[in-house]
């Protein structure tokens, strides 16, 4: 979807974000932590949001809405540097995979995963999809599975499916989208 000015595509994103933001309100309220990222194209468009909340259990939820991308299905990651710039390829400044206890990627590998290892994205014809998701190998509060690092973290959207086995990273390929995961009061 494109939309004509980035102005008018960060109003759009931002009224959407809110509507999500009802639909999980319920859910967040008894959240130990909370977290937030506002996903971008390539171009520095806005595309999508996404909210995060950890629960009294441990167990970080994420819900990522309305994130307009080409149709199709798409691997999904956290990566281990909260900076969504250039570098060399498109956003290869958030890093690597998520990966603190040094585990090979995938959620089907029997060595695996990486903490950052999140399922695909299905993107519908109209280009505009959703995923929710929970994992407790990652957490919003302090210790060694934090999101919230010296370097912080970020959410990267990857061009194709992941296969959930290959190294490093599925065969995922290009890196489309991405957001920095930013702790909410």
């Amino acid at each position: 979807m494109r939309l004509p000015n980035k102005h008018v595509a960060f109003t759009f994103i931002v009224a959407i974000a809110l509507c999500g933001a009802c639909a999980s309100a319920s859910r967040m309220a008894n959240a130990v932590s909370r977290a937030s990222a506002i996903m971008y194209d390539i171009n520095g468009a806005p595309v999508g949001t996404a909210e995060l909340w950890q629960d009294a259990n441990g167990l970080v939820n994420v819900d990522i809405a309305s994130l307009a991308l080409p149709a199709g299905t798409h691997g999904i990651h956290f990566h281990e540097v909260a900076k969504c710039e250039g570098g060399a390829t498109a956003f290869s400044t958030a890093g690597a995979h998520y990966n603190p206890l040094g585990k090979q990627h995938g959620l089907n590998n029997p060595s695996g995963p990486h903490a950052g290892d999140a399922p695909n994205i299905v993107i519908p014809a109209n280009g505009v999809g959703k995923v929710a998701f929970s994992t407790n190998r990652v957490t919003l509060t302090p210790g060694t599975l934090s999101l919230f690092d010296a370097d912080g973290s970020s959410i990267v959207v990857h061009a194709n499916a992941d296969d959930q086995v290959s190294q490093p990273a599925g065969n995922s390929g290009q890196r489309i989208a991405c957001g920095v995961v930013r702790a909410l009061p």
